[in-house]
C-alpha cells in the first residue's frame, strides 16, 4: 500500500502542477524578474520603416472563404506596396481558384496533387523574398493592427518568431465545443503571454504567426503540427518567440464535438511526434529556462499527465480500502467522482444542446484528456504515411 500512496501523491501533484501549478509559479516567476529587470518598451516602426513582409495561406478547399479573407487582408494597416499576398491551394479541386483569379492582389500557387499543410509551406517559402513572412490561415479574420504589431516585436534582434493571439468568435448561443474550446484558449492566451514574459512562449497557433523568413526550415511532410515544429526549431537557434496579444486572429469554433474530437486528437497526436522530433529541447543544460517551460506547459500535457488524471481515482479507491485510511483520500475520492459527474452531465446536455458554461469546464477538460491518450493511437495508425493530408474539422 506504501508503494500505492506514493504513486497516488505523486500523480496528483503532476496533475496540479500541469494544469494549475505551472501557471501560478509562472505568475511569481515574470514578477520576480520584472522587479529586477523592467520590460525594455521599443518604439513602432514608422511607415518608411517598415519591411516588407509576405502574408502566407495554405488553403484546402476555401472557396466559402476566399472573398472574406481576401478583403480581411486588403483591410489590414500595412503598406499597400509592402504587403505581399501569397496563396498556395495544392490540392484545391473546388472553386478556390477561380475565386482568387478575381483579386489581382493574390498570387497563387497551385498544383493537382494534395500532400498536405507542411509540404505546401516547405513548397511555398521558396516563392517567398520578403524578410518577414506572417503566416495565417483562410477561415480567420485577423485585426487591422495585426501586421504593425508583429512588426514592432520583431523590433528585438533576439524574437526569431512571433505568435499572435488566437480567439474564438463569440456566438450567441455556444455549444459545447466552441463554449469549452473559448475558454481553453482564454487560459492558453495568459500562459502564452506569461511564458513570453519570462523568456519565450512556448511555440505559435498557425492561425496567425510570423518568422524571420531565413529562419524557416524545411519539416517532414508527415509532420501534423507543422506551427509547433516550425517555431520550436527556432528556439533550438538560439532565438525567442514573442507573444503579441494585440495580434490576434478570430475564427469560430468547431461545429460541434465530433469536429473538435477530429481536431483534439490530431493535435495530441501531433504533441507526441513532435515531443520526440524535438528531444533536443528536453535537454536543460543546453536550453535552461526555455526546457524547463517546454516541460512544465507541453510535454506533460501531451504525454505523462493525462494517464495519471485517469489513474488518480482508482488509486484513490485502492487506499480507500487501507485499513484505517486518512478521511483525506475519502474527500479526494468524492471531490473526484463529483467532478467526473459534472463532466458527464455536461456530456449530457451539450447532447441535447443546452447552453451551461459552468458544467462545459469540467466536460471540455476530461474530453481533451481523452483525446490526448487516443492520440497516441491515431500515431500508430499513421506510421509509415508520409503524406501530412488530414480531414478538416468542420467549424461553427
Amino acid at each position: 500500500m506504501k508503494t500505492v500512496e506514493i504513486i497516488f501523491w505523486i500523480s496528483l501533484f503532476i496533475v496540479f502542477y500541469t494544469y494549475v501549478g505551472y501557471g501560478i509559479l509562472l505568475y511569481l516567476l515574470v514578477k520576480i524578474k520584472e522587479c529586477f529587470h523592467k520590460p525594455i518598451h521599443r518604439l513602432m516602426p514608422t511607415d518608411e520603416a517598415l519591411p516588407e513582409l509576405t502574408l502566407f495561406i495554405a488553403a484546402y478547399n476555401e472557396e466559402d472563404v476566399v472573398d472574406e479573407k481576401m478583403r480581411n487582408c486588403l483591410e489590414l494597416d500595412y503598406p499597400a506596396d509592402k504587403l505581399h499576398i501569397l496563396w498556395v491551394t495544392d490540392g484545391s479541386n473546388d472553386h478556390t481558384n477561380e475565386r482568387l483569379s478575381h483579386w489581382a492582389q493574390a498570387t497563387v500557387l497551385h498544383q493537382p496533387q494534395r500532400q498536405g499543410k507542411t509540404a505546401a509551406l516547405n513548397r511555398g517559402i521558396h516563392f517567398v523574398e520578403t524578410p518577414l513572412v506572417v503566416f495565417t490561415d483562410a477561415n480567420t479574420h485577423l485585426n487591422r493592427e495585426a501586421l504593425r504589431e508583429i512588426v514592432h516585436a520583431f523590433t528585438d534582434p533576439e524574437v526569431g518568431c512571433v505568435a499572435g493571439e488566437k480567439r474564438i468568435a463569440v456566438q450567441t448561443k455556444d455549444n459545447a465545443a466552441s463554449g469549452g474550446e473559448g475558454l481553453y484558449w482564454k487560459y492558453e492566451s495568459t500562459l502564452k503571454a506569461l511564458d513570453s514574459r519570462l523568456y519565450s512562449a512556448v511555440g505559435a497557433a498557425g492561425e496567425l504567426f510570423a518568422i524571420r523568413r531565413e529562419l524557416f526550415e524545411e519539416m517532414k511532410t508527415d509532420t501534423l503540427l507543422d506551427d509547433f515544429i516550425l517555431s520550436l526549431r527556432i528556439v533550438m537557434h538560439g532565438y525567442t518567440i514573442a507573444y503579441c496579444a494585440n495580434a490576434y486572429a478570430v475564427e469560430n469554433g468547431s461545429a460541434d464535438m465530433r469536429e473538435e474530437e477530429k481536431r483534439k486528437v490530431r493535435i495530441a497526436a501531433g504533441g507526441l511526434q513532435s515531443i520526440w522530433r524535438l528531444r533536443p529541447l528536453l535537454n536543460p543544460f543546453r536550453y535552461g529556462t526555455f526546457c524547463f517551460q517546454y516541460i512544465s506547459h507541453r510535454v506533460l500535457r501531451w504525454s505523462l499527465t493525462p494517464i495519471l488524471l485517469f489513474l488518480l481515482l482508482p488509486l484513490n479507491a485502492i487506499l480507500l480500502f487501507m485499513p484505517d485510511a486518512p478521511l483525506l483520500y475519502a474527500i479526494i475520492g468524492v471531490l473526484q467522482v463529483l467532478f467526473y459527474l459534472m463532466g458527464s452531465w455536461g456530456y449530457y446536455l451539450s447532447t441535447k444542446q443546452i447552453r451551461n458554461k459552468i458544467l462545459f469546464i469540467p466536460y471540455y477538460f476530461l474530453f481533451m484528456n481523452i483525446n490526448v491518450i487516443r492520440g497516441f493511437n491515431y500515431l500508430r495508425k499513421r506510421k509509415g504515411n508520409a503524406n501530412g493530408a488530414w480531414e478538416k474539422a468542420k467549424r461553427a
